[in-house]
């Protein structure tokens, strides 16, 4: 519950927040700037498609000790529905250590877990890797100097990966 406050009161403090006086919630602009700051998208290099992307991201967080916990083709799932989809795939990285220890901290983290990134293609064929902004998460949480230490190293990680991906080291 401690880090869904920080969250929150990061956010108000970025955003203000008004009321929607028809509704009583949070006015719909304001909704979407914070959801927008809270998001990164990159463009993947012209000369790297998704599956390079893709296979650069797997090497990359192999290096790096970083788990690939969860793969989801969800474009081949719509497509095996019936219908047609661009390209979507969702990969989830993970420490499993270090999550432990953030949850242990506070379950809320668990929401968070595992750090997920999101291969897309728009209407144009452009690839674009798409991922939590690490860096609101950190400001908007208070961690004592030890987990503060292994939330940066994800945050790094997670950012190393998304690189690679973007890139298309391998």
């Amino acid at each position: 519950m401690k880090i869904f406050l920080s969250l929150l009161l990061a956010f108000a403090l970025v955003f203000p927040v008004f009321a929607d006086e028809d509704k009583g919630g949070i006015d719909q602009a304001m909704a979407q700037k914070m959801v927008a700051a809270s998001i990164q998208k990159f463009k993947i290099a012209d000369d790297v498609s998704v599956e390079d992307a893709i296979d650069s991201m797997k090497l990359r967080a192999n290096t790096l000790n970083f788990k690939l916990v969860a793969d989801l083709p969800l474009s081949e799932q719509v497509k095996a529905m019936g219908e047609k989809s661009n390209y979507m795939r969702i990969l989830a990285f993970c420490d499993a250590l270090i999550a432990k220890k953030m949850v242990e901290y506070d379950l809320t983290f668990a929401g968070f877990l595992p750090c997920r990134i999101a291969v897309v293609q728009d209407d144009k064929g452009q690839g674009w890797i798409i991922t939590m902004n690490m860096d609101m998460m950190l400001k908007g949480v208070k961690l004592p100097p030890d987990l503060q230490v292994l939330a940066r190293k994800v945050r790094d990680t997670i950012y190393s990966i998304v690189d690679a991906g973007v890139n298309g080291d391998l």
